[in-house]
């Protein structure tokens, strides 16, 4: 008697991650498309040979769409929407290997792994002049004011200018990577009667203005590494004549009579003289001749 037996394969081993933990660190300005853990990495085996189905979920909130599998049998895991460095800098990915479908009834094995995502900050941003402020609570976008300035004609002055709202000061937007601003005039500068020191941002005077006519410098800003991350400030110095005395009034005390029933804008006259407007009058001893 000749008795063939069949061995059935029973469904009793569980999927298994040759590596169930894997850490990648990825620059934030990686192109979307890209794979960032292989396929091989990351497939399953299972030693009753079922076929794998897989599913990718994150444990950050806000970060799932940023990354995915190519496939439902294909674990490798690619970029699928362009990195912020300053929306989130790290995030943490959950592979699931099942040996059944995720709609199936029968008993599934599954096995997890864990990705950890570490984000790079890339030199992505020029140079930001401070102060600023951020466009419409962006923080990725920060808009400077001019910076203004005076200086006193046929005066010489040795000390850095005083300017509003501040010095001239830039810095590296992208802060992890935080590269050393230099700095350059490179318009406005007539007669070059300006400078600025290249690693302060100091505006100082070469020589004496002879002219009353306002500067309006244009002060460049660039990353010391790479000289096509680079921003433009302007700078107003306005040319005064020099001012030693404050301006003061004639008089100490002004008296006046107004009549009732008078209309809006009808003149204040002077106390006791009701014919003669009063006239409120300051002097300056810079100015003795206006």
């Amino acid at each position: 008697l000749e008795i063939l037996v069949t061995i059935l394969n029973e469904n009793d081993n569980s999927p298994v991650f040759a590596q169930p933990n894997l850490s990648r660190d990825v620059p934030e300005d990686t192109k979307v498309d890209t794979a960032i853990v292989a396929r091989e990495e990351l497939s399953a085996a299972d030693a009753d040979l079922d076929t794998i189905y897989y599913e990718l979920t994150t444990t950050v909130q806000d970060t799932d769409a940023y990354f995915a599998i190519r496939g439902l049998n294909n674990p490798e895991i690619y970029l699928r929407k362009a990195l912020d460095y300053d929306k989130f800098n790290s995030t943490t990915l959950l592979l699931y290997a099942r040996d059944r479908p995720v709609t199936s009834s029968d008993h599934t094995n599954t096995a997890t792994a864990t990705v950890t995502i570490i984000i790079k900050q890339s030199d992505t941003r020029a140079p930001w002049f401070l102060p600023c402020n951020y466009l419409h609570n962006d923080s990725s976008v920060c808009i400077s004011s001019p910076y203004s300035g005076r200086v006193n004609i046929s005066e010489m002055s040795a000390d850095p200018l005083l300017l509003e709202p501040g010095p001239i000061y830039a810095v590296d937007p992208d802060y992890t990577i935080s590269d050393r601003i230099v700095y350059s005039v490179v318009g406005g500068n007539t007669d070059e009667v300006f400078s600025v020191d290249a690693d302060t941002g100091n505006l100082t005077m070469n020589k004496i203005v002879t002219s009353p006519d306002s500067f309006l410098l244009q002060v460049m800003a660039t990353q010391a590494s790479n000289v096509r991350k680079y921003s433009i400030a302007t700078v107003e110095i306005k040319v005064i004549n020099r001012s030693d005395y404050p301006p003061y009034f004639e008089k100490g005390v002004y008296n006046g009579t107004v009549f009732v029933g008078l209309p809006p804008k009808s003149f204040v006259y002077q106390a006791g003289d009701p014919s003669t407007p009063l006239v409120i009058t300051a002097m300056d001893k810079d100015f003795p001749d206006v």
